[in-house]
């Protein structure tokens, strides 16, 4: 047990480890062709700013300048009819919105910040899956 909670990556987590070692995949979490995009109810075309390849997605979220690697994520209908935006948008590879809770969100995220981890993830931009490998550093 660390002396301070500050040496124990996960002290701020509401979730150990344990719950995020090994691999984990998150299905239909990435942008695809498939993606819904919003349809004009008058003409039945998609909007312009709703065009979009997965190609233009993964460079978008590969231009974000961070240390901590990004993938593009499917922005709803909403936010793309309200902000007339593209139908993707960039986030950390470990969001809630790819891992589906807050709580993994910050497990996987102390994990990838601790070097007593080794951090992976694999973005499928075809079926839309998203693969977190999570594992212990063997002490030398």
């Amino acid at each position: 047990m660390p002396e301070k909670p500050n040496d124990d990556p996960f002290h701020d987590c509401e979730l150990d480890p344990d719950a995020v070692l090994g691999a984990r995949t998150f299905h239909d979490v990435l942008f695809t062709d498939d993606t819904e995009t919003p349809v004009n109810v008058l003409t039945g075309e998609t909007p312009a700013h709703s065009h979009a390849t997965v190609e233009e997605a993964k460079a978008f979220a590969a231009s974000i300048d961070t240390d901590t690697p990004q993938i593009a994520l499917p922005a709803s209908v909403e936010t793309q009819i309200e902000t007339q935006s593209k139908p993707y948008t960039s986030s950390a590879f470990f969001h809630f919105k790819a891992t589906g809770s807050l709580e993994q969100h910050r497990a996987y995220h102390a994990a990838y910040d601790s070097d007593a981890f080794t951090v992976d993830f694999e973005a499928d931009y075809e079926s839309g899956d998203l693969t977190i490998t999570v594992e212990r550093v063997e002490e030398a």
